[in-house]
């Protein structure tokens, strides 16, 4: 029997066996139970509320209480392994949520950080969600954990767009006793959009994590497939009256002072100002203006290690092109299959349309000064709207540039949208490149439908040759319980161009194929294991010259996730790939891969720990043909949570490959070190360095919130050139104000 023989044989023999008993904890493939929805009329107060995490004031013993919480995993439809109540008032200025988070093993309570923006998968928490305009999609997330760190976010399209890294005006105060954890919750009305009018209705649902048991549960039942994000399942909170949004007026300057010095070269010295200023047009839209942007405060980008032929995408990490991102996505917004990353070393192909990195960062990732731009962002009806303008100053060999985007999106069905999108980028002097598409998406109950379709213009002297500037997508999607299926055909053009996007290839069509199911017999369950999700994938990519196929891409994996959180995966990774021109895997050391059709596979197994310990790691083992020759590869990233103030972690990669044209090992070490003293107060190291191309990198960053949403930074950043010798040193220190009205 062959290995994919045996691998194949093992998966269905997991089918068959995990089919007779499912019990709760699988569930049967039904219809979203709009009948489970619930309501509470919070009460209106007039009396302060304190926030110190006591729900003590007179007003919290008369509230409504949402209570009566019911799992979603492990055991769905069951109630929770302890119950959570959550009081609801408000008054003219703000919504209060009192949270009684019961346990009665407060010992066993994990908190494992108190930074901003924390990981709300690590530790116990508690997570609301509000949709304001009760549209069914759209909402604000706040969730906190017991020690009283934050995180916040917008949702679109019941999470399918989802941005993390808006910032409202809102606070929190916990305390922790022998009965369990306790919140007090205050959001000011000015911090959410809602429309004029008496009575308010909005969605409201809560979610409290047990992370020891591994255990979500909702005050609105939502089944296992989903989370809070989706918003139609959530409850109602009814008859809110005689509250308003705020102006919505926010100004925040700031001011920096920095240092840069190149080996032994004088040091120079720079000081700048600018400001950001947020304006609410209406209830629902929102302006944006930036002067003399600057982002010196942004943590460094992760290196990659890069052994395919195509360019790498990096994340983009500045505030002012996250926030209200998820406005721009086009189509599905090139989510990648499940599993492809693992057989292509550097993840999906798929293409973004729109990518905000290309504004304001050349291609090796160094800062262009931006002037200045705008931004205008929100609803109007069944509307949405998204508009975008950045003027990039000159420098160097880059002239200045000015890039737009705008985007519109409109409701239809129950949960559905139609939209365009046109983008255009201006260089000084001949040069320009635009994009336009249109773009739908469609979902009836566990079905997902969306397509797209959109066209580039260049001058010919931008994209000489001849084929089409078009790019078109349709993808499915069906998922229940149990099943999994999806699936995409993309084509490419041979002259698509877009300088605002990510384009890996062009000149191809794909297709894309990926079968799952969803297992959780109860014999599994004995040996701790709570489910296994075996799935296939096959991803296509032929030339449209007609010359034949250019990658084909299969994942057999059995992944294992254990009740702990814990994970192993094994699997293997067939490749084909017809390389029409030689490519260098290593410049420094003249390697390459050339021309002709390679066939090989990577048999690999991973496995993570639970990351909620007090020690875990992630780690993965390759082993496997690469191209002509072999590839060896093993990754190992240890985590250590000292407490919730300190953590640290360390990742590990190494690369053994030999192919024809040489061999050489490839290593990549990422540390990284956090301290959080509070809430507001915190200090981050990120310590790379890289064995291919010889350099130390290090970004240290100290940061004090000394009011919402205003901070100090300082800054050092130094790289080391070990073939050259060059040594660059930055320091920054800025500070920001936020004045809102």
């Amino acid at each position: 029997m062959s290995k994919f023989s045996a691998f194949v044989a093992l998966t269905v023999w997991l089918v068959i066996a995990g089919q007779p008993a499912f019990g709760l904890q699988q569930g049967d493939d039904v219809q979203e139970p709009a009948s489970a929805q619930r309501n509470l009329v919070p009460v209106r107060v007039h009396a302060p509320i304190r926030l110190d995490g006591v729900l003590d004031e007179p007003a919290w013993h008369g509230a409504a209480v949402a209570k009566d919480f019911i799992q979603n995993d492990p055991r769905e439809g069951q109630p929770a392994t302890y119950d959570t109540e959550v009081r609801v008032l408000y008054d003219a200025e703000a919504l209060y949520l009192g949270v009684f988070a019961k346990d009665d093993k407060p010992a066993g309570i994990i908190v494992s950080d108190l930074k901003k923006d924390f990981n709300t998968a690590n530790s116990d928490g508690f997570r609301v969600i509000i949709d304001t305009f009760l549209d069914g999609r759209n909402g604000y997330v706040f969730a906190i954990n017991p020690a009283g760190a934050k995180w916040d976010a917008q949702i679109s399209n019941e999470g399918r767009e989802s941005n993390a890294n808006w910032d409202g005006i809102w606070q929190v105060k916990t305390r922790i006793d022998e009965l369990g954890w306790y919140a007090e919750i205050k959001i000011p009305f000015r911090t959410l959009k809602f429309a004029n009018g008496d009575p308010q209705t909005w969605g409201l649902n809560f979610e409290r994590k047990i992370r020891r048991l591994n255990e979500n549960s909702y005050w609105s039942p939502v089944p296992r497939i989903y989370s809070l994000e989706r918003v139609s399942l959530a409850g109602r909170m009814q008859n809110i009256t005689g509250v308003r949004p705020g102006r919505n007026l926010r100004v925040k300057p700031y001011a920096l002072a920095s240092s840069n010095a190149v080996s032994n070269v004088p040091a120079e010295r720079n000081a700048q100002a600018g400001v950001d200023v947020k304006l609410g047009v209406t209830n629902s839209l929102t302006a944006d203006f930036t002067v003399n942007t600057d982002f010196s405060q942004v943590e460094a980008d992760e290196q990659q290690v890069n052994l395919s032929r195509f360019g790498l995408m990096f994340p983009e990490k500045r505030d002012f092109f996250l926030e209200n991102s998820g406005i721009f996505l086009f189509g599905d917004g090139g989510s990648p299959g499940g599993g492809a990353a693992a057989g292509r070393q550097n993840g999906s192909q798929d293409m973004r349309l729109f990518f905000s990195r290309r504004i304001g960062l050349s291609d090796d990732g160094n800062a262009i000064p931006i002037l200045g731009g705008t931004r205008l962002t929100g609803r109007m009806g069944r509307y949405s709207l998204g508009a975008l303008n950045i003027q990039e100053r000159h420098l160097g060999s880059v002239p200045a540039t000015n890039f737009a985007a705008l985007r519109m999106r409109r409701d239809i069905l129950a949960n559905s949208d139609i939209g365009l999108v046109l983008l255009n980028k201006d260089e000084a002097g001949p040069g320009y490149n635009r994009v336009a598409g249109l773009d739908a998406n469609f979902r009836f109950g566990f079905l997902s439908l969306n397509g797209y379709a959109a066209k580039t213009f260049s001058p010919d002297f931008a994209v000489p040759g001849s084929g089409s500037d078009f790019a078109t997508r349709a993808n499915f999607n069906y998922q229940t319980r149990k099943w999994q299926v999806r699936g995409h055909y993309n084509t490419v053009g041979e002259r698509f161009h877009d300088e605002l996007g990510f384009v890996p290839r062009v000149g191809v069509d794909n297709a894309l194929l990926y079968g799952g199911i969803s297992l959780r017999p109860r014999w599994l369950s004995n040996l701790g294991i709570r489910e296994t999700r075996p799935h296939w994938q096959m991803d296509l990519f032929r030339r449209k010259d007609g010359s034949g196929l250019e990658s084909l891409y299969q994942d057999f994996h059995l992944p294992l996730t254990f009740q702990s959180g814990s994970f192993i995966e094994v699997g293997a990774n067939p490749n084909i790939e017809e390389i029409r021109r030689p490519f260098a895997i290593n410049s420094a050391r003249n390697i390459r891969v050339d021309a002709g059709r390679y066939e090989f596979t990577e048999w690999f197994v991973i496995w993570r720990t639970n990351s909620s310990r007090s020690f875990s790691f992630d780690s993965r083992l390759s082993v496997g043909d690469f191209y002509d020759g072999t590839r060896t590869g093993y990754t190992f990233g240890p985590t250590v949570r000292v407490n919730e103030h300190f953590n640290a972690s360390a990742n590990l990669q190494i690369n053994d490959i030999r192919l024809s044209t040489g061999a050489y090992v490839s290593k990549l070490a990422t540390v990284r070190l956090n301290y959080n003293y509070n809430t507001r107060t915190f200090l981050n190291a990120l310590l790379q360095y890289n064995a291919d191309t010889r350099q130390w990198s290090s970004n240290l960053r100290f940061n004090v919130i000394h009011r919402p949403l205003s901070d100090f930074f300082l800054v050092y950043n130094e790289r080391r050139d070990e073939f050259s010798g060059t040594v660059t040193r930055a320091l920054v220190a800025k500070v920001t104000y936020l004045i809102a009205f």
